[in-house]
């Protein structure tokens, strides 16, 4: 089965018990991406199994990965796919 890349980012999210995941349309303002994903992840550790899982499911789907910033600390990890950037969040550093 040929999954979407926002479908394939969102069950990877859902898989490691992300936390208030949020998906924005942002096709009619960015020239960027056309979806914005935001989640909170409950620690550090956390936050770089989903980020992991995350990778492994865009890879296995033959998917593009841009970027990925913020690994080192875990806070705030963005992983850049393109059409869908995803944001992995502390719930700290979300709140702020």
């Amino acid at each position: 089965m040929d999954l979407d890349l926002k479908t394939i980012c969102l069950e990877a999210l859902n898989d490691l018990k992300a936390q208030d995941i949020i998906v924005l349309d942002i096709r009619d303002i960015s020239g960027f991406a056309d979806w914005l994903v935001i989640s909170t992840a409950s620690s550090s550790r956390n936050a770089k199994a989903i980020a992991n899982k995350l990778i492994e499911s865009i890879k296995e789907h033959h998917k593009n990965l841009i970027g990925i910033e913020g690994e080192g600390d875990a806070e705030w990890i963005l992983i850049d796919c393109g059409d869908v950037v995803v944001n992995i969040m502390q719930k700290e550093t979300r709140e702020f």
